[in-house]
């Protein structure tokens, strides 16, 4: 039996929507779609870019007068715009644009150019809107060329820039920043660069023009597919070169750790061995950095999620997993003092941080030189920061630096007159807020170090 209410992230579509049925993620095709769907099937489209990793493969499932019904492959974790990094953000943009260069050259174009159809899935960006496909018309602009350039352009140009901040941008305007905004936010030179000029200043002008002049008649544009092809590769070229103009206070955190290379190696056999006890199939590191201690893991873990507060350091991180091909990690942007809310019409369409993490719901969660931070420069509470990891985790492997530690000390003395309001960090109020939400297994001292590891279990 089908499901009749549309899964909120995909209600707008005409041409069907994604339902989950016994837990299972499915997509339901209209009759007014068959035409498309049929020839991307049967022309063999579909089955090159599944090949390829470029769309998310599907089996069908039901194929009636009324209805199509497919199954996409599963993708445990999804991953939105305003948690990528620089590259994440730009390696998205690129496949867009390959897909509507194969698109045309194949008779077909993509109908709409969303930051949203992309999510990141075995190493790689992954198109994930089976049906944004429709049939190419003879010499026919792109008309997703503007969706395009308020979901990729503009965004990348303005973290090229300003700084990697601006991509969260798209999270207050998911239907793209506006080009006004765009044009108005770059700087005046930009202006004199054809490229920027014609794709964003002169978009924003015809834009404004368009409003203006509008009495409800339209005009037809026309482009031919060499003139088309021609913006896809020069937008291809120009986002390729992007690049970022920041450094960033974490992006090079294990040269700068303040104890001794065996005391990091002791850390590292510390988790080991719990993890290896655990066996794990899944696992979320909050504050990963660039993925180091999850590479120094001895045994297979199928999935592992890091993410940081810190562009650069994800960006090292994915930049590591491309070299590497690996294919378990997922590295994301994520503010654990401010994780991504839900976004969208009833809050639904985007789900928040909180409700993706608990439905993932890992096996182990790795909080490593994280708790300091959150206490003593967020202000948070360890009754409040223990509740944050007791609703997603399982098993939870956090690190305590004590008191005494060079970063506490750091950290506190940044307080000057508010430092005695900080009395509450110390281990035993640690371990009593704690205990409300978690057993404590087992505590490990890192020789060398003023820090404390500890393993605990969810109650």
């Amino acid at each position: 039996m089908i499901a009749n209410k549309a899964h909120s992230s995909s209600f707008r579509d005409p041409s069907g929507y994604v339902f989950i049925e016994e837990g299972v993620l499915k997509r339901i095709i209209y009759p007014i779609y068959f035409k498309q769907y049929k020839a991307l099937a049967d022309s063999g489209f579909f089955n090159v870019l599944f090949k390829n990793g470029l769309l998310i493969p599907h089996q069908e499932l039901i194929n009636t007068d009324e209805h199509i019904v497919i199954q996409p492959e599963k993708i445990s974790f999804i991953t939105y715009p305003y948690e990528w990094s620089f590259n994440q953000y730009k390696e998205a943009a690129l496949l867009t644009l390959r897909l509507q260069k194969y698109s045309l050259e194949h008779g077909f174009s993509l109908k709409d150019a969303s930051a949203f159809n992309i999510t990141f899935h075995k190493g790689k960006a992954t198109f994930i809107d089976t049906l944004s496909f429709d049939f190419y018309t003879e010499n026919s602009p792109w008309r997703a060329y503007k969706q395009f350039i308020t979901h990729f352009l503009g965004p990348l140009v303005l973290a090229h820039f300003y700084g990697a901040q601006m991509l969260k941008l798209i999270s207050n305007f998911i239907d793209g920043i506006p080009v006004k905004m765009i044009s108005d936010l770059l700087p005046f030179k930009t202006k004199i660069s054809l490229f920027l000029y014609s794709n964003i200043h002169l978009l924003s002008k015809l834009e404004e023009k368009h409003n203006e002049d509008y009495k409800g008649e339209t005009k037809v544009a026309t482009l031919s597919k060499k003139g088309q092809l021609n913006i896809i590769e020069s937008l291809y070229d120009y986002i390729k070169k992007l690049e970022l103009r920041e450094n960033s206070e974490w992006g090079d955190y294990y040269h700068k750790t303040n104890y001794s290379d065996e005391a990091f190696k002791k850390k590292s056999e510390i988790i080991n061995n719990w993890i290896i006890n655990l066996k794990p199939k899944t696992l979320i590191d909050i504050g990963g950095n660039d993925g180091t201690f999850v590479r120094r893991i001895k045994i297979e873990i199928d999935e592992t999620l890091v993410c940081d507060i810190d562009n650069n350091a994800v960006d090292f991180n994915y930049k590591t997993l491309k070299n590497n091909k690996e294919q378990f990690m997922l590295p994301f942007v994520l503010d654990i003092l401010n994780p991504s809310a839900a976004l969208g019409l009833n809050n639904e369409e985007r789900f928040s941080f909180l409700n993706r993490i608990k439905a993932y719901a890992p096996d182990v969660t790795l909080a490593l030189a994280v708790i300091h931070h959150m206490s003593l420069s967020g202000n948070v509470p360890f009754d409040k920061s223990a509740a944050f990891f007791g609703s997603f985790s399982q098993y939870l492997i956090i690190e305590f630096p004590k008191r005494n530690d060079s970063w506490v000390q750091r950290l506190l003395n940044n307080k000057a007159d508010f430092k005695d309001f900080f009395d509450f960090y110390n281990i035993e109020t640690f371990e009593s807020a704690y205990s409300l939400y978690f057993d404590f297994i087992e505590s490990k001292p890192i020789e060398g170090s003023e820090r404390i590891m500890y393993l605990l279990k969810r109650k």
